[in-house]
């Protein structure tokens, strides 16, 4: 299936920004945008519905220039997500150009989306997730693999693509330990439309988390990543000096604590502002620059991979 109009011709680079909780904003989807690369925030960033109201008008600008990228909105579709119904209403008021669902079926979200023509994608980490989605009616598939940042997966990316890829022809976008051009352009030729990033783009200027979080990024290599479900009862990537800061023994985290539920999401929201995640893609990390820098490093490394011999031509606009 072709890229979607709304993504052509306006891409530095294939890649989408990811929503990361409590860090993307609607400074860092601006700038994202500005600069090529589609950007995304969770709806649950902003502290109420009107608090999100707000966002979305102050990226209204963006969702009409023909020359930014499109931005979107993740949607916790989990059942202790009070909110959902009234976001998902201020997503269709501000005919946001494309809604990425978690934790839930998207079959709502699908039906009132394309009402006003956007788009709807849903995060999956196995190919039977995926197959759900698709039978609900969703325009693309976030593969999120082994070695993402957040709730991650386990499936290594080469499998999970391909097997997706056996009965997928729409859009798929590939998230895990992506966190230069050249990885970007890899996920591409694994078969992906788009390349997912969220732990480089936690450590930009424009980006929500706090200084020290930035830091740790830079500071830490993948032996600090710990994969473990004692924060929210879901396993999910987390940068150990974080959580040994607060007290957690590294020996209990191998061990399941959290009984594989996910809590209430208010509180696994204040275990996430001390607790900080990062995946894999911390190793390649070593500066915090504003995105427009990150992105133009992004795209010249990109187009260095895709002038290798015998590489297929790739895409973007610059």
């Amino acid at each position: 299936m072709p890229v979607p109009q709304r993504f052509q011709g306006v891409m530095s680079l294939p890649a989408i920004a990811a929503p990361m909780f409590l860090v993307s904003g609607p400074e860092l989807v601006r700038a994202c945008c500005r600069t090529g690369v589609a950007g995304s925030f969770p709806a649950l960033n902003a502290r109420s519905n009107a608090v999100l109201g707000e966002w979305l008008g102050a990226l209204d600008e963006v969702a009409t220039d023909p020359q930014c990228a499109p931005y979107g909105v993740n949607l916790i579709l989990h059942a202790s997500n009070t909110r959902v119904e009234a976001d998902l209403a201020l997503l269709v008021e501000h005919r946001c150009p494309f809604v990425i669902t978690s934790l839930g079926h998207p079959g709502q979200v699908v039906e009132a989306v394309h009402g006003y023509g956007g788009l709807v994608f849903s995060d999956v980490i196995h190919a039977h997730h995926a197959k759900k989605a698709i039978a609900a009616g969703v325009d693309g598939i976030v593969a999120v693999a082994s070695g993402a940042g957040g709730h991650a997966g386990t499936q290594s990316p080469f499998s999970l693509v391909r097997e997706i890829r056996e009965f997928w022809d729409g859009v798929l976008v590939l998230g895990g330990a992506i966190s230069d051009g050249a990885t970007v352009r890899a996920a591409e030729l694994l078969g992906a439309d788009f390349a997912y990033l969220g732990t480089r783009f936690i450590a930009t200027r424009e980006s929500m988390a706090p200084d020290a979080y930035k830091q740790m990024l830079v500071d830490s290599s993948v032996a600090d990543i710990v994969y473990t479900d004692a924060v929210s009862g879901t396993d999910a990537n987390f940068l150990w000096p974080s959580l040994e800061r607060a007290g957690f023994d590294r020996a209990q985290l191998s061990r399941s604590l959290g009984k594989g539920k996910l809590k209430d999401l208010a509180d696994e929201a204040k275990a996430w502002r001390d607790l900080w995640s990062a995946g894999h893609g911390v190793a390649t990390i070593h500066d915090v620059p504003p995105v427009a820098e990150l992105v133009a490093r992004l795209s010249r490394e990109y187009r260095e991979a895709c002038a290798q011999p015998g590489s297929a031509a790739c895409r973007g606009r610059t």
